[in-house]
């Protein structure tokens, strides 16, 4: 069995695999490991082999698709993840090029599950991150704290930068952290919650706005706790104010339909 030390990214994995692939190791003979791991006690412990440095590339092609999934299921949070993909390339190029087109495939369906549980937490990460004001060295920088399921900081936060591109902000979250100061963005290692802002002036715009634009007449309790499960809650300022306005619906309801009787007489 060979141990294969990797980062925990994309591209540290294929390019592990590309050697791998080169030498004709088999899926089974393999255990990838991410370097955070400790050394493991059994088998053979080696660095991801580099590909090319000593020998040509090999001619395996791939289709797209897998490329675009596999990059998307490397911010999986599943451990497992590096050997999936690694068996679904080696399937592919040895013997099964139309692996990706049978969906029903154990590996392929598993493939798809994390890609878009991946997709749906990116989702989740540009809807619920809220900024709280700091002032540093003499300016403001907006400060965020979000605790993904995924590790999909660094695949996820683009959309901050076009959304807004003259302020200084950080996402902070146990994973991996970004930074954006205008120009460049910048990757750190996860921090604790405790290194993030508490409560600032911001706080109580977003519950301005939440309670505003609240619709008792529209109030689903399953529907939105499938969008905004609760352990987002509470990281939300808002979220204090959903339980009150979740009991104060069938009132407001109520209330509602008598001024509109009311209107039509």
């Amino acid at each position: 069995m060979i141990q294969i030390r990797i980062e925990p990214s994309f591209a540290s994995w294929r390019q592990a695999a590309r050697g791998l692939l080169t030498d004709g190791v088999e899926p089974r003979e393999v255990e990838w490991r991410e370097a955070e791991d400790a050394q493991a006690s059994l088998g053979l412990s080696m660095d991801a082999p580099v590909a090319g440095e000593s020998r040509p590339l090999p001619g395996f092609r791939v289709p797209r698709r897998f490329v675009e999934l596999a990059e998307a299921a490397a911010c999986h949070a599943d451990p497992q993840r590096w050997a999936l993909l690694y068996r679904l390339l080696w399937r592919q190029t040895h013997g099964e090029p139309r692996l990706m087109e049978v969906a029903s495939d154990p590996d392929v369906h598993r493939l798809l599950r994390m890609e878009k549980a991946v997709r749906r937490e990116i989702h989740k990460l540009h809807a619920f991150v809220r900024f709280r004001t700091v002032e540093h060295e003499g300016g403001t920088h907006y400060v965020a704290w979000f605790e993904p399921e995924h590790p999909v900081v660094e695949r996820g936060t683009p959309f901050f930068v076009d959304r807004f591109p003259s302020m200084r902000w950080s996402i902070l979250t146990p994973h991996r952290c970004a930074h954006w100061d205008g120009e460049q963005l910048t990757f750190t290692p996860g921090v604790p919650r405790s290194q993030a802002p508490d409560e600032d002036r911001l706080e109580a715009l977003w519950r301005t706005y939440y309670a505003s634009t609240f619709n008792p007449a529209r109030l689903r309790p399953a529907a939105m706790r499938a969008e905004m499960p609760k352990r987002y809650w509470k990281n939300l300022p808002e979220a204090r104010l959903i339980q009150p306005l979740m009991n104060e619906a069938p009132a407001r309801v109520r209330e509602m339909l008598r001024q509109q009787a009311g209107d039509g007489e």
